[in-house]
């Protein structure tokens, strides 16, 4: 019997034994892309969990408040770079100056409305 045959039984095994590597390797590439984020791209977004906050106003605390209702009360002055804010993750309380999420916050509010003359 000729080895050299497509047919003969070690070149199906070598075969078979090939395509069990290839589909565990593609199992695995697949698998490593789709955790994979690549900004830009057209991953699929996950949605981020809601992320909430607590303020010390008036001197109790309070909350918890979304981003947007921080902004609401940073347009209304009711925090202040003073203000203590506290958010799951934080250790501990810190003042709102010192963390750069409610910075952008304040960033994006608008300004006060004054009319010219």
């Amino acid at each position: 019997m000729n080895d050299d045959s497509f047919f003969s039984i070690n070149r199906l095994v070598e075969f078979g034994m090939g395509m069990a590597v290839a589909q565990q390797m593609v199992k695995t590439m697949n698998s490593a892309m789709t955790n994979m984020h690549v900004p830009g791209s057209m991953n699929p977004m996950q949605t981020a969990a809601p992320q909430f906050y607590y303020a010390m106003i008036a001197g109790n605390q309070a909350g918890p408040f979304s981003e947007q209702e921080l902004s609401r009360l940073i347009a209304e002055k009711k925090i202040v770079k003073k203000t203590y804010i506290w958010k799951p993750g934080l250790p501990k309380w810190e003042i709102a100056e010192k963390l750069p999420e409610i910075l952008k916050l304040v960033a994006l509010a608008p300004p006060p409305f004054q009319q010219n003359p």
